[in-house]
């Protein structure tokens, strides 16, 4: 016979499990609106980071998580790489795709969440690119440690995100974009917990001046990290 606590803690957790859906729907419907558009909202060239640092690699298999419009995707099967992408945004792969066929490049691109109707094989890749690839609270350390687990050891890591101390170069310009949820944010110290059992090649948070497209435009504070997977 069910009590009435049971009664309270089975209501408890049907409003988070209701609230966690609202916000996901919210965060796809965001992101299929600002990919709709037929402009590319942060350009079509690479990010500036992950081709200084692709180009360096032997070619292989490489994962591109929340790639959006596929413009870092696109670059790395143009170099010769064995392109995967995911994101939650059908606009987002619906551009992808349409960048690459405009490039004569295959990427295989998949849209949905991680671990739910997403999944790769453990030690399936020889790179995983995160580029400004922020995930909500809830799913962001279980999403890292996901990635750790795909990638094969002596695997590297590329990363460029936005750190904390992001917030304030956001207030001062919007047109620069990021998160304004300073748990989807980055710290050198959250990184490298993440990635703890990898040669650390470089880590440093940085400000950059950003000019990707619309919505990445002026000063921004980063977190670039480079790893190799021991």
């Amino acid at each position: 016979m069910i009590n009435s606590q049971q009664l309270l803690e089975a209501a408890g957790k049907s409003a988070i499990i209701k609230k966690k859906t609202k916000t996901d729907n919210n965060m796809k419907d965001f992101w299929d609106n600002r990919y709709s558009k037929d402009e590319f909202a942060y350009g079509e060239d690479p990010n500036n980071y992950l081709k200084e640092q692709l180009t360096k690699l032997p070619l292989g298999t490489i994962l591109f998580p929340a790639e959006g419009e596929g413009r870092n995707a696109v670059f790395a099967a143009q170099l010769g790489w064995t392109v995967s992408a995911f994101d939650i945004s059908i606009e987002g792969k619906n551009k992808a795709i349409r960048l690459a066929n405009k490039n004569e490049v295959e990427i295989n691109y998949q849209v949905g969440e991680l671990t739910k109707t997403i999944n790769y094989d453990n030690e399936q890749f020889d790179a995983i690119a995160l580029i400004f690839a922020h995930f909500p609270t809830d799913i962001k350390s279980l999403y890292h440690k996901n990635f750790d687990k795909y990638l094969r050891k002596g695997g590297v890591i590329i990363f460029e995100a936005f750190s904390k101390m992001h917030l304030e170069n956001n207030k001062a310009n919007d047109k620069v974009g990021g998160p304004k949820d300073i748990g989807m944010l980055f710290s050198t110290e959250e990184v490298h917990s993440y990635f703890e059992n990898y040669e650390i090649i470089e880590l440093e948070e940085k400000e950059v001046e950003l000019n990707e497209g619309i919505f990445h435009k002026g000063k921004g504070s980063v977190i670039r990290f480079l790893g190799r997977k021991k």
